[in-house]
């Protein structure tokens, strides 16, 4: 994706949007993300498996689940990227449908230290050293690229540059690498807006209080097709320092799943699951324009 294509028709992007609905966030990046260390248990099976419920494996995720990452605000019904790939790596543990559960964790609390009432948790959530030092995360299972979202005729809408948006009032979610991005590569004059919720960010940007939304690309499709009349994708930033933006399941800190689900994420990508989940869920996120 180092192409910069001409702006993308409306007409495209309501097809795009139309897609991803029928078929069914991040900053100076850390050292390479990996698997965090923890005891393993002797076979990744269920019957070997210290799950939260025995013999049930249960997956948290925030409400609203918004696509194109789930599909319908329902977790439990296998589409979207992150509800497909939630089943696929419970199937390669052993589980099957029934024995998946999904619990409700809000976007922060799914990394916060404490006690976890999931045994993993998929969400959007990069990989970085911070957060390792407060729970596990699993082998990362998606690539992240931050994109800027705005509207027809505001003032970033033609920008070009990471330079050219250094004047504008930009937004994003609370505790994600988004804002991190925002803080830490465009460094803008005026201070960020952020929001409990990517949703809020983009009413933000409907009502005029900010220039543009900073979001995961597939994210930023998703809103410039579904949840804007006249929304524009600016581009995409241009990867920090160090390693690529990923993200990766949640576990609690030193949990015996740790190893086993990063076995089955490893087992996914080797296979072709992920991938081929990707085309599925995430198809027509490609194609933005580069930043520079």
């Amino acid at each position: 994706m180092h192409r910069r294509p001409t702006r993308t028709s409306t007409a495209a992007l309501l097809s795009t949007a139309a897609l991803l609905l029928a078929t069914g966030a991040c900053a100076p990046q850390d050292d390479a993300p990996a698997a965090s260390a923890a005891a393993t248990p002797a076979s990744c099976t269920p019957d070997q498996l210290g799950t939260v419920k025995p013999g049930t494996f249960t997956v948290g995720t925030d409400k609203p689940a918004y696509g194109p990452w789930f599909a319908d605000d329902e977790p439990s019904n296998g589409k979207g990227f992150e509800s497909a790939v939630a089943y696929a790596v419970a199937g390669k543990l052993g589980y099957d449908r029934a024995t998946v559960t999904w619990t409700v964790v809000p976007f922060t609390s799914a990394y916060a230290p404490g006690d976890k009432a999931f045994d993993v948790d998929i969400n959007q959530v990069s990989i970085t050293d911070a957060r390792r030092s407060a729970v596990d995360f699993s082998s990362p299972y998606y690539s992240v690229t931050q994109t800027v979202v705005t509207t027809k005729g505001s003032p970033i809408d033609g920008v070009t540059t990471v330079a050219g948006l250094q004047g504008a009032k930009l937004a994003a979610q609370v505790g994600t690498t988004s804002y991190t991005a925002i803080q830490d590569q465009i460094r803008p004059t005026k201070t960020a807006a952020v929001y409990d919720t990517n949703d809020l960010a983009i009413q933000a940007l409907k009502n005029g209080q900010v220039d543009g939304v900073v979001v995961d690309l597939p994210t930023g499709f998703y809103a410039v097709a579904a949840q804007l009349d006249d929304g524009v994708i600016v581009g995409q930033l241009p990867q920090g320092a160090g390693a690529a933006d990923q993200f990766g399941m949640v576990l609690a800190q030193g949990s015996a799943l740790t190893s086993c689900v990063s076995q089955a994420v490893d087992a996914l990508r080797a296979d072709g699951t992920l991938a081929g989940l990707e085309k599925t869920w995430l198809a027509g996120t490609d194609g933005a324009p580069q930043l520079s």
